[in-house]
């Protein structure tokens, strides 16, 4: 079994070879513009055509894109640190590895389009504007937090963000609604529904498939396959792993994850193909994890660290796109450093910030219920206790 998935994760997560980074600094003068990469090839679902198989990096988003995703490795990093160190508690899901995923699908759509997920959602949560000291501060549950020190992992929102849902494939219903409202406001925005291989075989995600495409809503379903739901195989848990053809009525597409340029053409492709009224689509992204389902699992109870040594080697998302970027002449190897340093800076301050920020007083447990509402009382543990509720 084990060499199976090793067969299996060398295959799915395998894409176009990359030569080895150069040694060689680059004088700023001589940095490239941009430059034209090949990428994988998307697999296909009742659709004629796919995304392109080559792309255009410009230095510009290349210099952003490393950026963005070192800041989510580091910050996941850390927030293995705190728990540990037990100023985090409670459920804990780190996405490190699957960094491609939600940098590339941002960069694939517009700040006015909608994006929902599981609780999975540190890296959604910064692509989508939040800043990493308020990631943090919520991890720990302080009152500078996103959620006001509420919320916790799992449940995270900022602006066309929604959360982080702590229900496995609740999301999927919730999404098709935010769909529903983006056609009924005829405001030209799509709604990304992301959720993972174990979620995959809800029973709700199919009731949300069927509703997505009887009403043809702007709706990218999005199954994030890091091959392992909680700590069983994909193998061991469907009858098919070809999540892309799920929506049996639905086009799909099945793509590289591990690839932020082929999450990023596959995004802007599926959100083009929404945006023109012809429905939903599910799309698959083939990743992995490098941690554990959650923070209580150590992760290698049924899976090798071979495995996972051999993925980090020869499909990490950060090393790919740094690879690219040195050889092709878009950053100097001296260059990333210096944002690498600049990441670990931001990261450790937001970390110093989030363990001695006050926690939220009891007295605003009831605050917050509402968006816009007139203060109203709200029930304690018994009927004698009563908090006051603000907006």
């Amino acid at each position: 079994m084990r060499k199976m998935l090793a067969a299996a994760v060398s295959r799915v997560l395998s894409g176009v070879p990359q030569k080895p980074t150069s040694r060689v600094l680059v004088a700023s003068c001589n940095y490239s513009k941009d430059a034209t990469f090949e990428i994988k090839k998307c697999d296909l679902y009742r659709l004629e055509e796919g995304p392109p198989v080559a792309t255009v990096l410009t230095r510009e988003d290349g210099l952003k894109y490393y950026k963005t995703m070192q800041t989510i490795r580091r910050m996941e990093l850390k927030a293995d640190q705190l728990y540990k160190q037990k100023f985090i508690r409670g459920f804990c899901h780190l996405c490190d590895g699957q960094e491609a995923c939600c940098v590339g699908l941002e960069a694939g759509i517009n700040p006015t389009d909608h994006v929902i997920t599981s609780y999975r959602a540190h890296g959604f949560c910064y692509t989508r504007g939040l800043s990493v000291r308020s990631i943090f501060a919520e991890l720990t549950g302080r009152r500078g937090g996103c959620a006001k020190g509420k919320g916790g992992s799992m449940h995270m929102y900022s602006k066309n963000f929604y959360g982080g849902n702590g229900i496995v494939g609740a999301q999927g219903p919730l999404g098709a609604g935010i769909a529903l409202a983006c056609k009924y406001k005829g405001n030209d925005e799509v709604t990304l529904t992301v959720y993972g291989d174990g979620a995959a075989n809800q029973g709700q995600i199919f009731e949300a498939y069927n509703m997505a495409a009887l009403w043809k809503l702007p709706c990218v379903f999005i199954c994030e396959n890091n091959l392992y739901g909680m700590g069983t195989a994909v193998e061991r848990a469907a009858a098919s792993t070809d999540y892309y053809k799920r929506g049996n009525f639905i086009p799909g597409l099945r793509v590289d994850g591990m690839d932020i340029l082929c999450v990023r053409e596959a995004a802007k492709f599926a959100a083009d193909y929404c945006r023109s009224g012809k429905g939903p689509i599910v799309m698959e992204l083939l990743t992995y994890r490098y941690h554990g389902h959650s923070m209580s699992d150590p992760g290698v109870s049924y899976r090798t660290r071979e495995e996972i040594h051999n993925v980090r080697n020869t499909s990490d998302p950060v090393k790919l796109l740094k690879d690219r970027m040195v050889n092709n002449k878009l950053a100097s190897i001296e260059e990333l450093k210096e944002i690498d340093v600049e990441v670990r800076k931001e990261i450790d301050d937001a970390a110093q910030f989030a363990t001695t920020d006050p926690e939220p007083p009891l007295e605003e447990i009831g605050h917050h219920i509402y968006s816009s509402s007139p203060p109203f009382e709200v029930r304690g543990a018994n009927q004698w206790i009563k908090f006051k509720s603000v907006s």
